[in-house]
């Protein structure tokens, strides 16, 4: 059970991440494009890197006259690194608490508050930056994807690469690993 709480507070703070260097200015200035790191597709066209990762912009879903995807949090051709855990693994909690950030509070079928285990330092971008990527094991929800479950994005080799979060009472975000993509020059 899951509950949808308007703009969450958000405290992440932009720290380098493993593959994604620091950058700033206009496409060609300082953008990255992110690839696989088996294959070496491109992943994304040019990216800018924001200095954290914006807040979920407020959206009343269940007001929404089509279901869909919430306004992208960040921003078309740009990047952030999460710093807190995001995704799967999902662990009891004492206490309620977010389950992961921009998410809400979420509770196991015996009531127990979740709090994610996942990965930290993960690059988050504008889904509709992302080229090539095909959904794997998408947590079913309503009309789009929940990163409950984990890695659900897989690069056209079959590398896991991302989880994406795209259904109506989510944050519209895909958080590509930084252990299976790296940043390269456009």
């Amino acid at each position: 059970m899951r509950e949808r709480k308007g703009p969450g507070q958000n405290s992440d703070k932009g720290a380098p991440g493993r593959h994604a260097p620091a950058a700033g200015g206009v496409a060609g200035d300082g953008a990255v494009v992110f690839v696989c790191v088996a294959c070496e597709v491109p992943l994304t066209g040019p990216l800018v890197r924001l200095p954290e990762v914006p807040e979920a912009p407020y959206y009343e879903w269940w007001e929404a006259e089509e279901p869909g995807p919430s306004p992208a949090t960040v921003p078309a051709g740009c990047y952030a690194v999460e710093t807190e855990p995001y995704g799967a693994p999902l662990v009891a909690s004492e206490v309620p608490t977010q389950v992961m950030p921009r998410y809400g509070t979420m509770s196991d079928e015996r009531g127990r508050w979740l709090v994610s285990r996942g990965p930290r330092g993960n690059i988050v971008v504008d889904p509709d930056d992302a080229r090539g990527l095909e959904d794997h094991h998408v947590s079913p929800a309503c009309c789009g994807a929940t990163p409950t479950g984990g890695m659900n994005q897989r690069c056209s080799c079959g590398t896991l690469v991302g989880t994406l979060s795209s259904d109506c009472c989510c944050p519209y975000e895909l958080h590509l690993s930084p252990d299976r993509v790296r940043a390269v020059l456009p």
